[in-house]
């Protein structure tokens, strides 16, 4: 699993790799080590909120431990990363008290979502659950044949409208299908854009609804899907979606692509949202639960 996760973030490790070790192997721990520690953390997308309060607690724990190697240091520094990405959540929710277990997955246009629905799918397939998918996405051109063309790839049953149909009663047909067949596994996509943030918003709080009310309780989990690749920005697309709806997780996709993968501490530390999946790779298996420890161990060394 630690290979997956050093392949899947070789740009990052390529990027940081050499900064870490050359920081990590001065004489003493002194004022420029901090500064340099800093920047290093900037520079791989931690943010600057995120690196100030790095830096600090390291600090803190440095002069309480009264550690002076930066071998040491290295380490205590691994331990705050996945303090700080950890938490006390759950992991992702396998299925509900009874079946189905509905996903509601949201995410701006051009983040990968509805090619992660299909990663999800299959990854649910594989372990032999019977899964539908519901394609919300009435809005943008050809999301619906998208979606169709991945049920056949993956094996999963799909319910569909027409293009420009109210998305609610998309999903609410296929929750109440769900319900009825006894299905493991409702992923419902969603509209990533339309004329104003605050139709958006309004949108997606109504889909929220009428899952509730086709079945009491759902969804079980609210998944937003973020670009690893735009960076900060990610962060203020979790705190627009988070006006509409308690989101329980993010998926960070394109991690692989990126040479800054410091956005999975900062979208946790500044959201509170954790990060339960990632995608490091193209192909529909490279959907991958997200583990802080082999992220901060893939990551530092």
């Amino acid at each position: 699993m630690l290979n997956i996760f050093k392949d899947g973030l070789r740009r990052t490790r390529e990027a940081l790799q050499g900064r870490f070790d050359q920081l990590f192997t001065k004489n003493e721990i002194d004022e420029e080590f901090f500064e340099e520690l800093e920047e290093v953390l900037i520079s791989a997308d931690v943010g600057v909120e995120t690196s100030m309060k790095i830096i600090a607690q390291l600090q803190q724990q440095l002069r309480d431990a009264r550690v002076k190697e930066t071998a040491q240091a290295r380490e205590m520094l691994k331990e705050l990363l996945v303090n700080i990405m950890d938490g006390d959540e759950p992991a992702l929710l396998s299925h509900a008290s009874s079946p189905p277990t509905v996903f509601l997955v949201l995410g701006v246009n051009g983040v990968g979502k509805t090619t992660t629905i299909a990663k999800l799918a299959y990854s649910y397939r594989t372990e032999g659950k019977n899964v539908l998918m519901a394609a919300g996405d009435t809005f943008r051109a050809a999301a619906i044949e998208q979606l169709e063309e991945w049920s056949k790839v993956v094996g999963a049953g799909i319910i569909k409208h027409q293009t420009g149909g109210d998305p609610s009663a998309v999903i609410y047909d296929a929750v109440s299908a769900a319900v009825a067949r006894k299905t493991d596994l409702v992923l419902c996509d969603t509209a990533g854009r339309l004329h104003t943030r605050a139709n958006l918003v309004e949108e997606i709080k109504k889909v929220y609804r009428v899952i509730d009310r086709a079945l009491p309780g759902a969804p079980h989990e609210i998944l937003l899907v973020l670009d690893a690749t735009t960076g900060q920005n990610g962060i203020a697309q979790a705190q627009y979606f988070q006006q509409a709806v308690p989101l329980t997780g993010i998926i960070l996709t394109k991690l692989d692509g990126t040479a800054r993968g410091g956005i999975v501490v900062a979208v946790k530390d500044i959201t509170g949202i954790p990060v339960k999946l990632v995608g490091l790779g193209e192909k529909k298996e490279d959907l991958q639960r997200f583990d802080p420890s082999l992220f901060a161990e893939a990551l530092l060394g």
